[in-house]
């Protein structure tokens, strides 16, 4: 299974919806295949140029990794060599905080990952969750 792009535009407008209400600052959601492609990215006004590598360095080390941002920054913290080597094979491309929640499928199997930024991680995780929930699909933070 992979997710289709009309859940991906789902996750995303239920996200940012979410953000809105929490009144964070401005979001920007990207929505990873299992492959690490994205299918869908949106960068609310106001967010910084930037947060697309930030939102995608998320989901990216989570679907990559099968760990979501949560297990990589407390790996991070107990074996900051490891996460470091693992963002030398990927490019320096993997940002292991919270805000890049795994898509997992009904039996447990990775179909991708949303990354999220914008405010602190955990309000990213936050929001992020909301629109997969929204959506009908399973998140790990």
């Amino acid at each position: 299974m992979s997710v289709p792009l009309r859940k991906a535009r789902t996750i995303i407008r239920k996200t940012l919806e979410k953000g809105r209400e929490m009144d964070l600052k401005p979001l920007s959601v990207v929505v990873l295949d299992a492959g690490g492609h994205v299918i869908a990215f949106e960068r609310e006004d106001g967010a910084a140029p930037g947060r697309f590598a930030i939102a995608h360095g998320k989901a990216y080390g989570s679907v990559m990794l099968g760990m979501a941002g949560t297990a990589q920054m407390q790996r991070a913290e107990a074996q900051a060599y490891f996460m470091a080597a693992v963002n030398g094979v990927y490019g320096g491309q993997v940002v292991p905080v919270p805000g890049g929640v795994l898509l997992r499928d009904r039996k447990g199997a990775v179909i991708g990952a949303v990354g999220v930024t914008g405010d602190t991680s955990e309000n990213d995780a936050a929001a992020a969750m909301a629109g997969i929930e929204a959506s009908g699909l399973t998140g790990e933070t």
